[in-house]
Protein backbone atom coordinates (compact mmCIF):
# COMPACT_ATOMS: atom_id res chain seq x y z
CA UNK A 1 0.00 0.00 0.00
CA UNK A 2 1.39 3.39 -1.05
CA UNK A 3 0.82 6.61 0.90
CA UNK A 4 -1.18 8.77 -1.52
CA UNK A 5 0.41 12.07 -0.40
CA UNK A 6 4.00 10.97 0.28
CA UNK A 7 4.14 8.40 -2.55
CA UNK A 8 6.12 5.87 -0.50
CA UNK A 9 5.06 2.53 1.02
CA UNK A 10 3.00 2.95 4.19
CA UNK A 11 4.45 -0.12 5.87
CA UNK A 12 8.22 0.24 6.02
CA UNK A 13 11.02 0.57 8.52
CA UNK A 14 12.21 4.05 9.27
CA UNK A 15 15.44 5.22 10.86
CA UNK A 16 16.47 4.67 14.45
CA UNK A 17 15.44 8.27 15.25
CA UNK A 18 11.83 7.59 14.38
CA UNK A 19 9.09 7.24 16.98
CA UNK A 20 5.39 6.64 16.71
CA UNK A 21 2.22 7.67 18.44
CA UNK A 22 -1.36 6.60 17.76
CA UNK A 23 -4.11 9.16 18.26
CA UNK A 24 -7.85 9.29 17.77
CA UNK A 25 -9.83 12.51 17.59
CA UNK A 26 -13.01 11.60 15.74
CA UNK A 27 -13.30 10.54 12.11
CA UNK A 28 -9.82 9.48 11.05
CA UNK A 29 -10.07 11.13 7.61
CA UNK A 30 -9.83 14.68 8.93
CA UNK A 31 -7.44 13.84 11.73
CA UNK A 32 -4.89 12.28 9.38
CA UNK A 33 -5.00 15.38 7.14
CA UNK A 34 -3.79 17.50 10.10
CA UNK A 35 -0.53 15.54 10.33
CA UNK A 36 0.68 14.20 6.97
CA UNK A 37 2.36 17.49 5.92
CA UNK A 38 3.93 18.45 9.26
CA UNK A 39 7.72 18.83 8.97
CA UNK A 40 9.34 15.82 10.62
CA UNK A 41 6.34 13.51 10.15
CA UNK A 42 7.64 10.58 8.13
CA UNK A 43 4.41 8.64 7.72
CA UNK A 44 0.73 8.66 8.62
CA UNK A 45 -1.80 5.89 8.28
CA UNK A 46 -5.33 5.35 9.51
CA UNK A 47 -6.49 2.29 11.36
CA UNK A 48 -8.31 0.84 14.32
CA UNK A 49 -6.97 0.51 17.85
CA UNK A 50 -7.95 0.10 21.47
CA UNK A 51 -10.56 -2.56 20.93
CA UNK A 52 -11.19 -6.18 21.68
CA UNK A 53 -11.12 -7.87 18.26
CA UNK A 54 -8.35 -8.73 15.82
CA UNK A 55 -8.26 -7.43 12.26
CA UNK A 56 -11.54 -5.49 12.33
CA UNK A 57 -13.02 -4.02 9.18
CA UNK A 58 -14.57 -0.58 8.92
CA UNK A 59 -18.00 -2.18 9.02
CA UNK A 60 -17.03 -4.11 12.18
CA UNK A 61 -15.89 -0.94 13.91
CA UNK A 62 -19.00 0.99 12.90
CA UNK A 63 -21.67 -1.66 13.38
CA UNK A 64 -20.35 -4.30 15.78
CA UNK A 65 -19.22 -4.02 19.38
CA UNK A 66 -15.43 -4.05 18.75
CA UNK A 67 -14.57 -1.13 21.09
CA UNK A 68 -11.97 0.04 18.55
CA UNK A 69 -11.42 3.73 17.90
CA UNK A 70 -10.70 5.23 14.50
CA UNK A 71 -7.08 6.30 14.86
CA UNK A 72 -4.09 7.75 13.06
CA UNK A 73 -0.62 6.30 13.45
CA UNK A 74 2.02 9.00 13.17
CA UNK A 75 5.65 8.05 12.62
CA UNK A 76 7.94 11.00 13.16
CA UNK A 77 11.62 11.93 13.31
CA UNK A 78 12.12 13.02 16.90
CA UNK A 79 15.12 15.14 15.84
CA UNK A 80 12.83 17.25 13.64
CA UNK A 81 9.55 17.37 15.56
CA UNK A 82 8.83 16.65 19.19
CA UNK A 83 5.95 14.63 20.55
CA UNK A 84 4.75 17.77 22.33
CA UNK A 85 4.41 19.51 18.94
CA UNK A 86 2.37 16.63 17.56
CA UNK A 87 0.15 16.58 20.64
CA UNK A 88 -0.38 20.36 20.38
CA UNK A 89 -1.99 19.76 16.97
CA UNK A 90 -3.94 16.83 18.42
CA UNK A 91 -5.43 18.82 21.29
CA UNK A 92 -6.29 21.79 19.08
CA UNK A 93 -7.91 19.83 16.23
CA UNK A 94 -10.85 18.40 18.18
CA UNK A 95 -12.96 18.74 21.30
CA UNK A 96 -11.54 16.25 23.81
CA UNK A 97 -14.44 16.80 26.23
CA UNK A 98 -17.15 15.13 24.13
CA UNK A 99 -16.74 11.53 25.29
CA UNK A 100 -17.87 9.00 22.71
CA UNK A 101 -18.33 11.46 19.87
CA UNK A 102 -16.96 14.34 17.83
CA UNK A 103 -19.69 16.69 16.67
CA UNK A 104 -22.31 14.73 14.75
CA UNK A 105 -20.15 11.58 14.67
CA UNK A 106 -21.39 9.50 17.59
CA UNK A 107 -20.04 6.18 18.87
CA UNK A 108 -17.10 4.63 20.68
CA UNK A 109 -15.08 4.67 17.46
CA UNK A 110 -15.00 8.48 17.57
CA UNK A 111 -13.68 8.85 21.11
CA UNK A 112 -10.54 10.85 21.85
CA UNK A 113 -7.49 8.64 22.50
CA UNK A 114 -3.71 8.74 22.76
CA UNK A 115 -1.93 5.39 22.61
CA UNK A 116 1.76 5.72 23.42
CA UNK A 117 4.55 3.29 22.52
CA UNK A 118 6.46 3.63 25.79
CA UNK A 119 6.23 5.00 29.32
CA UNK A 120 8.18 8.16 28.46
CA UNK A 121 5.71 9.13 25.74
CA UNK A 122 2.81 8.13 27.99
CA UNK A 123 4.05 10.61 30.61
CA UNK A 124 4.34 13.36 27.99
CA UNK A 125 0.78 12.67 26.81
CA UNK A 126 -0.56 12.85 30.38
CA UNK A 127 1.30 16.11 31.03
CA UNK A 128 -0.06 17.70 27.85
CA UNK A 129 -3.57 16.65 28.88
CA UNK A 130 -3.14 18.42 32.23
CA UNK A 131 -1.82 21.54 30.49
CA UNK A 132 -4.70 21.62 28.00
CA UNK A 133 -7.28 20.98 30.72
CA UNK A 134 -6.03 24.08 32.55
CA UNK A 135 -6.22 26.10 29.32
CA UNK A 136 -9.81 25.00 28.71
CA UNK A 137 -10.81 26.07 32.23
CA UNK A 138 -8.87 29.33 31.98
CA UNK A 139 -10.56 30.18 28.66
CA UNK A 140 -14.03 29.55 30.09
CA UNK A 141 -14.68 26.77 27.58
CA UNK A 142 -18.10 25.22 28.25
CA UNK A 143 -18.50 27.47 31.29
CA UNK A 144 -22.00 26.14 31.95
CA UNK A 145 -21.16 22.49 31.21
CA UNK A 146 -18.54 19.95 32.17
CA UNK A 147 -15.31 20.82 30.36
CA UNK A 148 -13.39 17.79 31.64
CA UNK A 149 -11.17 16.09 29.08
CA UNK A 150 -12.33 12.52 28.46
CA UNK A 151 -9.34 11.44 26.33
CA UNK A 152 -8.24 7.86 26.95
CA UNK A 153 -4.44 7.81 27.42
CA UNK A 154 -2.58 4.52 27.74
CA UNK A 155 0.10 2.31 26.26
CA UNK A 156 -0.89 0.89 22.91
CA UNK A 157 -2.37 -2.61 22.83
CA UNK A 158 -2.94 -3.05 19.12
CA UNK A 159 -3.13 -1.28 15.77
CA UNK A 160 -4.83 -2.60 12.67
CA UNK A 161 -4.31 -0.79 9.38
CA UNK A 162 -7.59 0.36 7.83
CA UNK A 163 -8.63 -0.47 4.31
CA UNK A 164 -6.75 1.26 1.49
CA UNK A 165 -9.68 3.47 0.47
CA UNK A 166 -9.58 5.15 3.91
CA UNK A 167 -5.86 5.98 3.70
CA UNK A 168 -5.32 9.72 2.97
CA UNK A 169 -9.01 9.88 2.10
CA UNK A 170 -9.29 13.67 2.06
CA UNK A 171 -6.32 13.98 -0.33
CA UNK A 172 -8.09 11.60 -2.73
CA UNK A 173 -11.49 13.23 -2.07
CA UNK A 174 -10.84 16.92 -1.29
CA UNK A 175 -14.54 17.68 -0.87
CA UNK A 176 -15.08 14.70 1.45
CA UNK A 177 -16.76 14.94 4.82
CA UNK A 178 -14.71 16.08 7.79
CA UNK A 179 -16.60 16.43 11.06
CA UNK A 180 -13.74 17.39 13.34
CA UNK A 181 -13.51 20.82 14.87
CA UNK A 182 -11.51 22.19 17.73
CA UNK A 183 -12.54 24.03 20.83
CA UNK A 184 -11.02 27.33 19.72
CA UNK A 185 -8.66 27.08 22.67
CA UNK A 186 -4.96 27.10 21.81
CA UNK A 187 -2.40 24.86 23.45
CA UNK A 188 0.16 27.16 25.12
CA UNK A 189 3.60 27.48 23.54
CA UNK A 190 6.63 26.49 25.56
Amino acid sequence: MIHYVKQIPIEQNFSSVSKEIVIGAGCFWGVERKFWDLPGVLMTSVGYSGGDTDNPTYEDVCYKNTNHAEVVKIIFNENEIGLEDILKVFWECHDPTQGMRQGNDIGTQYRSVIYASDDHDLDIAKKTKDIYQKELVKSGFKSNEDASITTEIKLIDNYFLAEEYHQQYLAKNPNGYCGIGGTGCSFPNG
